[in-house]
């Protein structure tokens, strides 16, 4: 990668404070839910986003959360991580004029759905696999904010390298200290085979990639070339998938709450 251009990622603004904790937490086996929740609460601004989004439909509260702790028991803290995450990623990161960030944040979440659905097939994580989704084009949105002129050209002439934002998008998971899985699947997602290091995730960008690209033509479209590799890297059975393909409907499209 350009030096330069990774220099840039490496001067790019910290996450706050407890958004650095809960992606430390990634790793810890025994994680202390009330040392950062006591963190969360204290950051007004960021606790009315994630509140605000626990009680959207998506999550499906049986009453209303009024607090962080609410949030904890009736979400659970792998949860609660994911929406302060994605709280916390668009508030730090805000793009030059002219790009629209709410439709670019639209379609990462459209994305991260489609890996948290995916991941229901296996037995990653879902909220991890949440996360990987949502961080999959970040690298797009930082060479808008890191080097705009030459982004508008790449934009105008249509030569911009997938490869760049994968390795701009992992710089900064790195920066941010995201864990090495998440990390290699940012990096790998294009072509995971190709990767030293077998990572599941990657094999789950790459084919949530392809969901997304092609269930926009038809839910018929999916099936025609399904990555068998991915499947089968994953232990994920065509036939189960293309059963619940419908699920992808009601799973998209339910984060704008994150975004006002």
């Amino acid at each position: 990668m350009d030096q330069r251009l990774l220099d840039k990622v490496h001067q790019l603004p910290p996450m706050p404070q407890v958004v650095q904790s809960l992606i430390a937490s990634f790793g810890e086996a025994d994680v202390n839910t009330d040392d950062i929740t006591r963190k969360l609460a204290s950051d007004q601004v960021l606790t009315a986003k994630v509140l605000r989004m626990a009680n959207s439909v998506h999550y499906g509260a049986q009453r209303k959360i009024a607090s962080v702790n609410d949030a904890v028991v009736l979400l659970g803290f792998d949860a609660l991580r994911t929406l302060v995450l994605a709280s916390g990623l668009t508030s730090t990161l805000t793009a030059p004029e002219g790009f629209d960030i709410k439709q670019f944040w639209r379609n990462s979440f459209d994305m991260a759905a489609v890996c948290k659905w995916l991941a229901s097939f296996t037995a990653l994580n879902r909220e991890t696999a949440f996360t990987c989704g949502m961080m999959h084009n970040i690298g797009g949105l930082i060479i808008h904010i890191i080097a705009p002129e030459e982004a508008e050209d790449l934009d105008t002439i249509g030569t911009a390298d997938p490869w760049l934002f994968t390795e701009l998008g992992s710089a900064l998971a790195e920066r941010w200290h995201f864990p090495g899985s998440i990390c290699h699947a940012i990096r790998h997602q294009l072509a995971p085979g190709q990767a030293a290091i077998q990572e599941p995730l990657a094999y789950l960008l790459f084919l949530a990639n392809y969901i997304e690209a092609t269930y926009c033509s038809s839910p018929e479209a999916v099936a025609q070339n399904m990555p068998e590799l991915a499947l089968a890297k994953l232990h994920i059975s065509q036939d189960a998938l293309m059963a619940k393909l419908v699920e992808l409907e009601s799973a998209k499209g339910r984060f704008d709450a994150l975004l006002s």
